[in-house]
């Protein structure tokens, strides 16, 4: 058996619970697929996006949806090594893969600060363009379970918001394109257990902040966070599913304030017709 054969077995078989089913849920929890649709599947060279090319692989041969999954990476600015690693890890998975390059990390490099913002951005910006030139009219990221839980309570811990990650986003800039997130209830334990299964290995970010995180230099804000919820979850290992849950269960009655398509709304505007809450 091959690697790519394990690998793909694995999915349906040994993490068929934890992974595959997780991936079906969320395609049809959120309604990420549509029959006509040509997705955009963005590798940038981690487990994450490699494991999704493959859970696409799986669905378009034992999947009923009428789609057509594009293979795409964007080399940001990678060195040789993990460039020659993406490259190695697509032909070992039998990924045939479209390639392009940018120079984002030659341009974020330069600003001061925290540059995650502006990189996250001018990376889906050119994800946008290439997938739109190549036909698509979606792109997929591997953005999983504990990246959403954790963009939830980052939100209210150091911006004073409550906002998460949404399953899918329909672009402002580029018209007709949308963005999905097919691994949106896979767990990134889950995700680490598929890799070391297989013996793959991948690369990280693979940017001057992850270098410097891997170093110990610095801690991001994502680390203190992932920090706090392991934590909690020691005293009780339901925190991370009630912080999911959460943005499932938002009451706008026990809201003080909220926006909504940009305009801000206030407890005030209902209160005096609404009937009265009860007193907890």
């Amino acid at each position: 058996m091959t690697v790519n054969e394990k690998a793909e077995k694995s999915i349906i078989k040994t993490y068929r619970s934890c992974i595959w089913n997780k991936f079906i849920q969320a395609i049809k929890n959120y309604d990420l697929i549509q029959d006509g649709d040509r997705i955009a599947v963005c590798i940038s060279g981690g487990k994450d996006s490699f494991l999704m090319a493959k859970l696409f692989c799986e669905l378009k041969k034992h999947g009923k949806q009428n789609f057509e999954p594009v293979y795409i990476s964007m080399d940001p600015g990678y060195n040789k090594e993990n460039r020659e690693k993406i490259e190695y890890n697509a032909k070992l998975l039998q990924l045939d893969i479209k390639y392009f390059q940018t120079d984002i990390f030659g341009v974020t490099e330069k600003v001061a600060g925290n540059p995650c913002y502006l990189c996250a951005r001018m990376r889906r910006g050119h994800l946008y363009s290439f997938a739109k030139e190549n036909g698509c009219n979606k792109i997929a990221l591997g953005h999983h379970f504990n990246d959403v839980i954790e963009t939830t309570l980052m939100g209210m811990l150091y911006s004073g918001q409550y906002a998460t990650m949404m399953p899918k986003l329909k672009s402002t800039n580029f018209e007709g394109m949308e963005l999905i997130r097919p691994l949106y209830c896979i767990k990134e334990d889950d995700i680490k257990k598929w890799a070391k299964f297989n013996g793959l290995e991948f690369i990280a970010c693979a940017c001057r902040l992850t270098e410097k995180a891997a170093n110990g230099e610095m801690e991001s804000y994502r680390l203190k966070t992932k920090n706090l919820i392991a934590q909690l979850k020691k005293e009780d290992p339901l925190v991370d599913i009630n912080i999911f849950k959460s943005a499932h269960n938002v009451s706008l009655d026990q809201v003080i304030e909220y926006k909504q398509n940009g305009v801000r709304h206030n407890f005030r505007e209902r209160y005096n017709t609404q009937e009265r809450l009860k007193e907890e």
